[in-house]
C-alpha cells in the first residue's frame, strides 16, 4: 500500500455534488493498493498512521499523535498512486491493483483505523472526486508497507 498524508485544518469530498466526508482537524490519506497487499499491509499502516506524531506541542515540536489530538480521517481511495511515469507520456497503472482486490483492502484498511478510535469518513471508491483540503503546515508525508 501507498498512502499520501496530509496534515489538514478542514477537508472534504463531493461526489455527483454531493458532500460524502467531511472533516475538521485531521489527515486526509489518498490511499493506494498494489496487487500483493494484504490484510496485514492495511493494520501496519493504520497503526503507524493514528500513531504518528506529527502534530506538534506547545514548543512546536512534532510530538503529539492523531489519538493525541483526537484527529479525524477523510480517507480518498487513489489507484494512480500507483502510476508509473518511468516511460512515455502516459502513466502505466499495471501496479495498481484491480478493482475487487483494492476496495477490500482499503475498507479493512478504513475499518482497522475506526477500530483504533478514530472518526473516519471517505468518498466513493472507484469514483471521481473533488478533494478540497485546508493543508496545516504544510505537512505531507508518504508512507509505504513494503
Amino acid at each position: 500500500m501507498r498512502i499520501v498524508l496530509q496534515r489538514s485544518k478542514e477537508a472534504s469530498v463531493t461526489v455527483n455534488g454531493e458532500i460524502t466526508g467531511r472533516i475538521d482537524s485531521g489527515f486526509v490519506l489518498l490511499v493506494g493498493v498494489t496487487h500483493e497487499d494484504t490484510e496485514k499491509d492495511a493494520a501496519w499502516l493504520a497503526e503507524k498512521i493514528v500513531h504518528l506524531r506529527v502534530f506538534e506541542d506547545e514548543e512546536e515540536k512534532m510530538n503529539f499523535s492523531l489519538l493525541d489530538k483526537g484527529g479525524q480521517i477523510l480517507s480518498i481511495s487513489q489507484f494512480t498512486l500507483y502510476g508509473d511515469c518511468r516511460k512515455g507520456r502516459r502513466p502505466n497503472f499495471m501496479e495498481a491493483a484491480g478493482h475487487e482486490h483494492a476496495e477490500k483492502i482499503y475498507e479493512q484498511f478504513n475499518r482497522f483505523l475506526r477500530e483504533k478510535g478514530v472518526h473516519v469518513e471517505t468518498g466513493v471508491f472507484g469514483a471521481m472526486m473533488d478533494v478540497q483540503l485546508v493543508n496545516d503546515g504544510p505537512v505531507t508525508l508518504i508512507l509505504e508497507s513494503k
